[in-house]
């Protein structure tokens, strides 16, 4: 399995986000090995404001040494005003193949939880068992966005195979943890043609199922003119879908487009 690339270190690593769904969030790690080629907005922010040059230096991941001692100087101060902390906004909290990530994020999730915070992780990687052992209150889940392998390896060419990711949210729902699924950012038939119905089946299992268009994309705002009609049906088929299954549903914002 690969090493990280290296180590940097930073001054403060607890945050407020500013995502719809978020509190507050920790990224420990520079960079994503999973090189997503659908348009990355972590890797565009960090390139916009120099941290990175390149898509090939972002596929080269740098653990912050110095999350732990971090965590113990913030949480006392903040832990009042966290409702639950994200992992991560702008990397992958347990990112395919490298073991180090996985530590820290398993360390950083055991000092939060010992503290009474909730965490909420979102990976493409494969959640290990060991979470089943945390804080029942915390939440895990996977990005899905299709079950094709050969997409996958395309789109996504160094992150879990899909099976993989969606084998160990399972593992996780059966040992009695609370389990979601984030179907974003969905593709439109011009960039692959699918089922939307087999994939909610895949993860009918689920406590939450949240819904998103792809965004940032000429190849979907100009290659595919119907993007605004098919998302709005797709989102409709979601809504349905949870409410017939008794799943929770977060629509992202924007998806829904009125004419």
């Amino acid at each position: 399995m690969p090493n990280v690339e290296g180590f940097i270190t930073r001054k403060s690593m607890l945050y407020k986000t500013g995502v719809e769904y978020g509190d507050y969030t920790i990224n420990f790690v520079q960079g994503c090995a999973h090189g997503c080629k659908y348009p990355c907005y972590a890797f565009s922010m960090k390139k916009r404001f120099g941290q990175v040059k390149s898509y090939e230096e972002w596929l080269k991941p740098y653990l912050v040494s110095n999350t732990l001692e971090l965590l113990d100087k913030e949480i006392p101060r903040l832990k009042d005003k966290i409702k639950s902390v994200q992992l991560c906004f702008t990397t992958d909290p347990f990112m395919y193949g490298y073991p180090q990530i996985e530590k820290m994020s398993m360390d950083a999730i055991k000092k939060l939880n010992k503290n009474g915070i909730k965490c909420c992780v979102l990976t493409k990687g494969v959640l290990p068992e060991e979470l089943a052992k945390c804080s029942k209150k915390n939440e895990y889940g996977i990005t899905l966005i299709s079950l094709d392998e050969g997409y996958r390896e395309r789109i996504e060419p160094g992150a879990a195979p899909y099976a993989e990711r969606l084998a160990a949210l399972r593992r996780l729902h059966n040992l009695g943890c609370w389990t979601w699924v984030s179907i974003e950012p969905y593709p439109t038939p011009n960039l692959k043609e699918q089922d939307l119905g087999e994939l909610l089946e895949a993860v009918g299992f689920v406590d939450k199922i949240i819904f998103g268009r792809t965004n940032y994309s000429k190849e979907v705002t100009s290659g595919y003119p119907e993007h605004r009609q098919f998302y709005n049906e797709r989102t409709a088929d979601v809504k349905r879908f949870c409410k017939e299954h008794k799943i929770k549903c977060h629509i992202k914002e924007k998806t829904i487009t009125k004419e």
